[in-house]
């Protein structure tokens, strides 16, 4: 039971391209937002999609498969740690974050859907 503790595994969509950069003495870092997506209907019927975004990073030779093998749009499946930290901002205000440390990865999509598939995809929903 050890090993549960601190997992979180999210499907969604990357919102952002992944940003590679360098950190340190030449530790990579990625960073994308990914969307989750909860499809329901509420009391009266009525179809409602509830979106909540993510912030997730990755480190090291990780960081830089996922940098160069996903973009904006794709669907992906993370594992890793969510991990909180605060910082502070260019105005001197202390600012929190949450994000997904991910340790693993898998690409569901090969591409970044177009405008036209995202739409006929939204359409052939059968709720």
């Amino acid at each position: 039971m050890k090993r549960l503790v601190n997992r979180v595994q999210l499907i969604g969509n990357l919102g952002t391209d992944p940003v590679l950069m360098t950190v340190g003495e030449g530790n990579p870092l990625t960073r994308f937002s990914l969307a989750t997506s909860e499809i329901f209907r509420d009391k009266s019927g009525e179809r409602n999609k509830e979106t909540t975004w993510h912030n997730v990073v990755a480190w090291g030779p990780l960081a830089e498969r996922m940098a160069a093998a996903l973009q904006k749009g794709m669907e992906v499946a993370v594992s890793g740690k969510i991990r909180n930290r605060s910082f502070e901002g260019k105005d001197g205000q202390r600012r929190y974050v949450s994000e997904v440390v991910v340790d693993d990865f898998y690409r569901i999509s090969r591409s970044a859907p177009t405008r036209e598939t995202a739409s006929v995809a939204e359409e052939a929903l059968p709720f």
